[in-house]
């Protein structure tokens, strides 16, 4: 697994054993990437980041490579927030991050007392854990930690549909790639925004 693109391009990340962190393929994060920049190298500058069940941190360390303010890398097990605290300290990244190991309830308890508000939310629970996509997109369509222009993209199997909307939240794009799939999701008052 390695950084695709940006200031830590080419470096390699770690993984853990086992299928309950499993990473983002270098592939799908690649499309994902791509889809979020539409061409523009520098669309993700300054940008706020969610990682959500943040497993490796695979996605928010690509997106602070490639211009992110700042991820909050969110993960209730403690091996993989250690995991993701080694992989950005063999980057050398100092700042623009948080790592939150909790319960998802409790942390967006916490961020929205803190005033954080995110631009790009990524969600990627074990696919296993089914009803997570639902309690997290319901979750984050009742908060206050995205706003009109922010977008949520939850990795799942292409086989499994995590639903079409979540309270103010609707899935706006649908991409499939080998057995995964990436749901995109906004506020349904967003406008036209096409991503």
């Amino acid at each position: 697994m390695r950084v695709i693109a940006g200031k830590y391009r080419s470096r390699t990340l770690q993984s853990l054993a086992g299928m309950d962190t499993r990473p983002t393929s270098d592939r799908l994060r690649e499309t994902l990437f791509n889809v979020l920049t539409a061409g523009n190298p520098a669309a993700l500058e300054g940008s706020v980041w969610l990682d959500l069940f943040a497993g490796t941190g695979a996605v928010g360390i690509e997106a602070l490579s490639r211009g992110a303010k700042e991820v909050y890398f969110v993960e209730n097990s403690k091996p993989a927030a250690e995991l993701i605290g080694r992989n950005l300290q063999s980057l050398g990244t100092q700042d623009g991050y948080k790592i939150m190991q909790d319960d998802m309830q409790r942390v967006f308890w916490r961020m929205e007392r803190d005033k954080v508000v995110a631009d790009v939310v990524f969600i990627d629970p074990p696919y296993r854990m089914r009803d997570a996509y639902r309690d997290t997109l319901r979750a984050l369509g009742d908060s206050s930690l995205i706003w009109a222009m922010s977008v949520v993209i939850a990795e799942h199997e292409k086989r499994f549909d995590p639903g079409e909307e979540f309270g103010a939240l609707r899935r706006f794009r649908h991409l499939a790639q080998g057995s995964a799939a990436l749901s995109f999701y906004r506020l349904a008052n967003a406008g036209d925004l096409r991503v």
